[in-house]
């Protein structure tokens, strides 16, 4: 029997490759559909990227970031700025697969940024917390700059402590074995050095007199302890404070104290330049590293900044992560970050990364 003609082919092999194409079809568009439901499935991943930044000389929601009452502050022609990092908490895994090819944003794991135990909510309150400590640092590390030292006052005294006899509420704790207490954190650090049962010179002020007596500490839960509680004051004849919502963590610490520092001084620290920068800070003034660098530095820059200031501790990092045309200024305390900017006011060189 001959074949039909023109390259025709016999009814039962078509209806095989019907059958075939049917099959490859249908496997076709179950992969799809499970393609597309395994990209819409959350991963344990977030993404990390550029947030706003927010200039401490300026206004946020019709307010003053740094609000001072009782002393005339000063303007400036450039600003501050403080950069934060942007958090997407759920991610699937087409955004997870943008995030890794993109210049501007990171995929870290998600506990890295939401612990395990702890719920979004409890993560956010701490990132609260954090930040409005890094204020209150701030505007104690910036009075300290402006000739407002901090007073360690003791607040009680245990009747049965150590302290007992020696000190009284209202004396003002100068110093411990003769080193300074610039801050109240400081004595307790200076207490805690030595084992307990160690014979600590204790210096203070009694009604503007100075003094010393020898108080022998004791162990109470597991530490050694003189049995005063202390409280810190910072006297000052005007109100200062800091009015910022909608950001968390304690990474805006070094830029509230430039702000404050700038605000309460005749200098232009900015120079007539944007000035962008990150960075904790401590009550003494010590600089201290965050996270997010990257991601920062790529918001300054889209904010305008013509230098960043970097906690010295990420300076490793933020080089790895450079921004074009934005110099990176090293800075580890409040005094190194004002003298770069006096010497950048200068036109001289800061210290870099």
């Amino acid at each position: 029997m001959a074949h039909p003609a023109g390259g025709a082919r016999p009814v039962g092999t078509l209806c095989g490759m019907r059958r075939r194409g049917l099959t490859v079809l249908l496997g076709a568009l179950f992969t799809a559909l499970l393609s597309i439901g395994v990209l819409r499935v959350p991963i344990p991943y977030v993404v990390l990227g550029p947030g706003p930044t927010v200039n401490t000389l300026g206004t946020a929601d019709g307010k003053e970031v740094i609000q001072v009452s009782g002393r005339e502050t000063s303007t400036s022609a450039g600003q501050l700025r403080l950069t934060t990092v942007g958090v997407q908490p759920t991610v699937r895994l087409r955004g997870a697969i943008a995030g890794w090819f993109s210049d501007d944003e990171a995929v870290v794991p998600r506990e890295l940024v939401y612990p395990p135990g702890e719920s979004t909510e409890q993560v956010e309150q701490r990132n609260a917390e954090d930040f409005k400590a890094s204020q209150t640092s701030a505007e104690t590390a910036a009075l300290r700059e402006l000739g407002f030292p901090v007073q360690v006052v003791i607040k009680t005294v245990s009747g049965d402590g150590p302290a007992a006899g020696a000190l009284k509420a209202g004396d003002v704790i100068t110093s411990v074995d003769g080193q300074p207490v610039p801050v109240a954190a400081k004595v307790t650090e200076l207490v805690r050095a030595k084992p307990v049962g160690t014979a600590l010179t204790i210096g203070y002020t009694r009604d503007g007199v100075p003094a010393t007596v020898s108080v022998t500490s004791r162990e109470q839960d597991g530490r050694p302890r003189i049995g005063v509680e202390i409280d810190q004051q910072q006297p000052h004849p005007f109100t200062l404070g800091i009015d910022l919502g909608d950001i968390g963590g304690p990474s805006a610490g070094l830029m509230f104290a430039l702000g404050i520092v700038d605000k309460l001084t005749p200098a232009d620290l900015t120079g007539g330049q944007v000035i962008a920068g990150t960075g904790t800070i401590d009550d003494e003034g010590a600089v201290g590293p965050i996270g997010g660098i990257a991601q920062k530095l790529v918001g300054a820059k889209r904010a305008g900044a013509k230098v960043f200031l970097v906690p010295a501790d990420n300076c490793a990092e933020a080089v790895r992560n450079p921004q074009p045309d934005l110099p990176l200024l090293r800075v580890g305390s409040l005094d190194e970050a004002l003298t770069a900017l006096k010497t950048l006011r200068g036109g001289g060189q800061p210290t870099r990364c």
